[in-house]
């Protein structure tokens, strides 16, 4: 199977298993990082083991391709319908000094402006996951965007967020665009996930030169309660 088919199990297995918890048959990030979870397969000891790294009052956030069977001993919060986009060419990046690479001490600003705004799950330390790029206007964290995923050939892009303040100045386009060429200088291709309802997303990235891949299916899973 293709890694982008399990992104996340690809991510945790490689470049960030040193952020992750689990076992050969199922891993989580671990709690302060991010909420994605991923069982190596839909065999019955995987969802065992997936089952197993969610702990009472838990949630966790499953993202691929193949269909999600809920293990048992977890129940479905949420589920909806994504994509997923691949880079077919380079990216054209605008010139400017304005972007900056964000920082540890940048992260609370980060988390700040990721809950305002709910681009996807960010927590105290998932910008610890990749490198973020932002925009500063006045002095406020205006926009910003990074990596999620990453495994070996691949980079997702991540965090595109844009505070309602500064929308309609092309922020996100500019961000997606630096985050992307940053990707492709390492070798790797940029890949990233949209809901399948966002349109205007979508369209952003396929202006940008970005193709859609496949549709991905994304479920939130809790413990049962008993």
């Amino acid at each position: 199977m293709h890694p982008l088919e399990r992104p996340v199990w690809a991510s945790l297995t490689t470049h960030h298993a040193s952020l992750s918890e689990g076992n050969a048959l199922a891993r989580r990030f671990v709690p302060d990082v991010n909420l994605f979870a991923s069982a190596c397969d839909e065999s019955p000891a995987a969802l065992a083991a997936l089952a197993a790294l969610v702990g009472p009052g838990e949630s966790v956030f499953l993202l691929q391709v193949p269909k999600v069977v809920i293990p048992p001993g977890l129940v479905e919060a949420k589920a909806g319908e994504g994509v997923q986009m691949v880079a077919t060419r380079s990216m054209s990046v605008e010139p400017g000094s304005d972007i900056l690479m964000l920082t540890d001490e940048d992260a609370p600003e980060m988390l700040e402006l990721a809950t305002l705004t709910e681009p996807g799950p960010f927590l105290a330390r998932t910008h610890t996951m990749g490198r973020f790029l932002g925009i500063r206007i006045g002095g406020q964290l205006a926009a910003m965007a990074g990596e999620r995923m990453r495994f070996p050939g691949y980079t997702e892009v991540s965090g595109v967020c844009t505070h309602p303040e500064f929308r309609g100045r092309g922020l996100a386009r500019r961000l997606s665009a630096a985050v992307a060429a940053r990707i492709e200088a390492r070798g790797e291709q940029p890949f990233l996930h949209a809901w399948k309802t966002n349109h205007s997303a979508i369209s952003l990235y396929e202006q940008l030169g970005f193709r859609l891949r496949t549709e991905v299916n994304a479920v939130v899973l809790k413990r049962e309660s008993i």
